[in-house]
């Protein structure tokens, strides 16, 4: 059977009371195809539905057209509320595809948000045909040129695949920040009373811990939280533009500067800028922020004249800023600028107690992106493994377990990930640099035995921070045959439980 659905609009009904075609009149009577039947969706003017049937009908019959029209009435409280037009259609458009029908949308009566609903569902999912109608009752039947089905598939793998380059997304207030463990507890408390502040800050700690998340809340909740947050990775400020990067330029100031532009201390005017990685800045370039923020002035590249910035600075940074300065590579008035408000976020291997709600959250986060391909089925993640995950030392923290959880969930077969998993693919980095114990210089009176104890009780330490304290997980790391000797070790080097995490 030949089947036409379309929805009611006011010019079928307009034209029908003038007996003249409209859109559903011009396809029922001129197409090519004798439907079948005529199914009409309506959700108003309902006091002239039998008078259009009657009409339609009686046409029908004329020209000899085997098809009955039948107005349907539809319940929704708006003709643009896409969810109650997506639920009719496809209540539709399913019954009338168990048959074998051959069915055709009219894309012309009807609003915006129906014929939206009728080109997905019928392209997407029902494979119908598209008529519409032309302002001199010609009729066209209209061929969408793709498939729908291929091109989300690919445009979510693009999405999913920039998500988790990205990284994890977690909200910027205090309470969405996991601080189960003592010392996130602690920094939590600082943070939000250096938020109620105006002061700069300056927010230290190993590459992604999460420093800029907590820049992002810092922004949050200070007073400045309605104005803007600018970010910029100071490693990646070219040294030939930085100056109109941070500061603008005029129209004619360089090559290539067609107009003016503000840069991000008068974007960020009010609000807050974030200087991610300051440890990189150039010296040059340190110094013209130090003045910035002794004078509160900026002078756009190619100007004269100066303009008041009122910026909030937040500056992050993994590098040993403290050392930096005794090596003279980190100016010291800068650094003091900047360290008013000090914060040092701990590395993951430090915070063992807030794994498994990150895990929580970022796994949630994975599942919502991944959900986007067809059958995905959502995971979750075993006790072992999580208990595997807590062991792990995990140098590149929150950014490297998310990356691990990403690789996981992409090539688990089950919809629970194993501790097998979580091992299958995580990336154990190695070092193209040297052993950083170098050897000391050799000269009379040295002590090798008194070197070789000071190597071992590093060591002990460091397999002691991995395991979480545990003795013999720590022995078996260091190869030693039971926690015995490793506790006769930890007795003769005089390593104490305070060194114990």
């Amino acid at each position: 059977m030949n089947v036409l659905i379309s929805w009611l609009g006011k010019t079928d009904i307009e034209k029908m009371k003038q007996n003249e075609l409209a859109s559903i009149a011009t396809l029922a009577t001129r197409h090519t195809v004798s439907f079948d039947e005529i199914l009409i969706l309506a959700n108003a003017w309902e006091e002239d539905w039998q008078s259009y049937e009657d009409w339609l009908n009686k046409r029908l019959h004329i020209m000899d057209r085997p098809a009955t029209a039948s107005i349907v009435h539809q319940s929704m409280d708006s003709p643009t509320n896409y969810q109650a037009i997506a639920a009719i259609m496809q209540r539709h458009l399913e019954h009338l595809s168990t048959s074998n029908n051959r069915i055709y949308i009219n894309l012309t009566s009807g609003t915006p948000a129906m014929t939206a609903i009728s080109v997905l569902f019928g392209k997407g999912i029902y494979d119908c045909r598209f008529l519409q109608s032309g302002p001199d009752n010609s009729v066209e039947e209209v061929h969408i040129p793709f498939d729908f089905a291929a091109t989300y598939a690919r445009v979510a793998r693009t999405s999913i695949s920039a998500k988790v380059m990205a990284g994890p997304d977690f909200n910027g207030a205090f309470n969405d920040l996991v601080a189960q463990s003592a010392s996130m507890q602690v920094l939590i408390q600082q943070a939000s009373r250096l938020a109620l502040t105006d002061l700069p800050a300056l927010i230290l700690g190993e590459s992604g811990t999460g420093k800029e998340v907590l820049a992002t809340a810092i922004h949050a909740g200070s007073s400045r939280s309605a104005k803007v947050l600018k970010t910029i990775n100071c490693g990646a400020l070219p040294e030939n533009l930085v100056d109109s990067i941070l500061f603008g330029h005029v129209k004619g100031a360089f090559t290539g500067a067609d107009k003016e532009h503000a840069g991000l201390f008068e974007q960020a005017n009010g609000g807050t800028l974030f200087l991610d990685e300051v440890g990189e800045l150039t010296p040059a370039v340190q110094v013209k922020l130090l003045r910035v923020l002794q004078q509160g002035e900026i002078t756009r590249v190619g100007d004269s004249k100066t303009r008041r910035v009122d910026v909030r600075i937040l500056a992050a940074t993994h590098r040993p800023l403290i050392s930096m300065v005794a090596d003279g590579t980190f100016r010291e008035d800068l650094f003091y600028r900047l360290a008013v408000g000090v914060i040092e976020l701990p590395p993951l291997r430090q915070r063992r107690e807030d794994i498994p709600v990150l895990v929580s959250q970022i796994l949630a986060e994975i599942n919502a992106t991944f959900a986007k391909i067809p059958d995905y089925q959502s995971k979750k993640i075993s006790d072992s493994a999580i208990n595997f995950i807590k062991e792990q030392p995990w140098p590149g923290n929150i950014r490297a377990l998310w990356n691990t959880l990403s690789r996981a969930v992409l090539w688990a077969k089950s919809d629970e990930l194993s501790l097998q998993d979580i091992a299958g693919v995580q990336l154990q980095l190695k070092s193209n640099s040297q052993d950083n114990h170098s050897l000391p210089p050799l000269v009379a009176g040295f002590d090798v035995q008194q070197y070789i104890d000071g190597i071992k009780e590093k060591i002990i330490v460091a397999a002691l921070e991995q395991t979480g304290g545990n003795l013999s997980k720590s022995a078996k790391l260091l190869g030693l045959a039971n926690h015995q000797t490793l506790s006769n070790w930890m007795k003769k080097l005089e390593i104490k439980s305070d060194h114990l995490p």
